[in-house]
């Protein structure tokens, strides 16, 4: 079992003896607005696909994510999720020493560790915002071959914008850049911000159509990058790597580009505007900070007087998962992450977070109201 990961709605729900459906679950990254209308029938539909092997390669979801990203398929791979390539790519690529770029989602470190693999991470500062500084980031790539960078980053939710990642990328051409795009979708403007066209050969973006479009029980992810390592990367995978259903799935999504693409920019004004009721609503809630996200979740710290365990335990128990933080290495005890769900449970775990933290204390500073980076 991994190590790392945050709330898990299940072991929850048969802590307390609830159903999972019971539970308002503010942990997970998944869009409330999806699935996309008229996605779950076309699955009904096909059905009977799970009674036959699915396409050994994937060879159709990759020509068809391949035009929806307006790239070559011979750039493309399909996989049973991101996951599958995070813990692939180290050894894919050789990697000796990585770079991760933090804090961030733990599986880049564990996918290190797994083949054996020295990794080393710099930290984004708190005092500001936890936006990456470009400059400490080209004083650390001596004697890394790989570095990892999740944009926008989970938890912190901050967005390195495309030109200075591109700038970045391009004077390290000896060096292998993940991009962790698993987020992006939800950004406006992000087809201009995705690295997957960049025209760099070290750079790997990673794809994901799970959080979006809400589908993360398909498996299915890809990887975009120079036809050279997609082939190197290829003889690395297991075949029948992604199901019958999650390949129907990408299959009806491009062929309904119009309606898909609708249902993207809908589900970014959603949140762009959930997010800014959010900040005004914790504004008033003194002695926590929330910071500035370009994502469907905040990251908070709570007042000194708090931890993170004592607030993701009396959340519990009223039935709503936030993501206690205290395992993000570069964070602490003091950070939670909440998804934003619907209006109503957006409102709720505000008033919520109003009732436990304190009022005062003298060393801490109220939530600031902030645009999105």
């Amino acid at each position: 079992m991994l190590n790392g990961h945050g709330g898990n709605i299940y072991a929850v729900a048969r802590q307390f003896g609830w159903k999972p459906a019971e539970i308002i679950d503010m942990s997970s990254n998944i869009n409330p607005l999806g699935p996309p209308s008229g996605l779950l029938d076309f699955l009904k539909e096909n059905l009977m696909s799970l009674t036959e092997l699915p396409e050994v390669d994937s060879e159709e979801a990759i020509r068809y994510f391949a035009e929806y990203m307006h790239s070559a398929p011979e750039r493309v791979i399909a996989g049973n999720g991101t996951t599958q390539f995070i813990y692939a790519l180290p050894s894919v690529l050789k990697t000796k020493s990585a770079l991760i770029l933090g804090p961030t989602y733990s599986d880049y470190a564990d996918a290190c560790a797994l083949h054996h693999i020295e990794s080393s991470s710099i930290l984004a500062e708190e005092s500001e915002d936890f936006r990456p500084n470009m400059d400490s980031i080209k004083a650390n790539l001596m004697g890394k071959d790989t570095v990892f960078i999740c944009n926008p980053n989970n938890p912190t939710g901050s967005h390195i914008p495309f030109d200075k990642l591109h700038r970045l990328c391009g004077a390290h051409s000896k060096t292998n850049f993940i991009i962790d795009e698993s987020y992006l979708p939800f950004v406006i403007g992000a087809e201009k911000e995705s690295m997957a066209n960049s025209g760099l050969e070290n750079v790997i973006v990673l794809a994901s159509l799970s959080k979006i479009f809400r589908i993360p029980g398909l498996r299915i992810g890809f990887t975009i990058s120079s036809p050279k390592t997609i082939e190197k990367l290829r003889k690395h995978l297991l075949p029948w790597s992604v199901n019958s259903l999650a390949q129907a799935a990408v299959r009806f999504l491009v062929m309904q580009k119009t309606r898909a693409e609708a249902f993207v920019q809908n589900s970014r004004m959603f949140f762009e505007n959930q997010r800014q009721h959010f900040y005004q609503r914790l504004r008033h809630i003194p002695n926590a900070k929330a910071y500035p996200s370009a994502t469907p979740f905040v990251l908070v710290k709570l007042p000194s007087t708090m931890t993170s365990d004592e607030i993701w335990t009396r959340l519990s128990k009223e039935k709503i998962l936030i993501r206690n933080c205290s395992n993000f290495y570069g964070l602490s005890d003091r950070y939670i992450r909440i998804s934003l769900k619907t209006p109503e449970a957006n409102q709720m775990v505000a008033e919520k977070l109003s009732v436990l933290i304190p009022s005062t204390t003298d060393d801490d500073r109220g939530i600031e109201e902030k645009q999105v980076a």
